[in-house]
């Protein structure tokens, strides 16, 4: 669990070290076949913020790495079988509650 934690934030770090490729991301409008066919980065980067979007501001400021990887897992699988669906609806029908 903490080489997968490890990895997400040295993949991160890394993204956010390099202003020279900055890309924006309008995760309002992204639809699933949008961030299926992202750069591996970009799809750390927006995993990242959902989880912590549907943590709210009640929740503590921890990552389960396990949960996280299942959450991940669980969205993919849902992104892959609904191309045409906003990674809003997916994240909501996976993440919310």
């Amino acid at each position: 669990m903490k080489k997968t934690a490890c990895a997400l934030l040295v993949s991160l770090t890394t993204c956010l070290a390099a202003p020279a490729g900055a890309v924006t991301l309008d995760l309002a409008t992204m639809s699933c076949k949008q961030f299926i066919e992202s750069k591996p980065d970009e799809i750390q980067m927006t995993l990242i913020w959902l989880d912590g979007w549907y943590k709210g501001d009640s929740d503590e400021a921890l990552i389960d790495t396990e949960v996280f990887v299942e959450n991940a897992k669980k969205f993919g699988a849902y992104c892959a079988t609904n191309p045409s669906v906003s990674i809003v609806t997916a994240a909501e029908k996976i993440l919310g509650d």
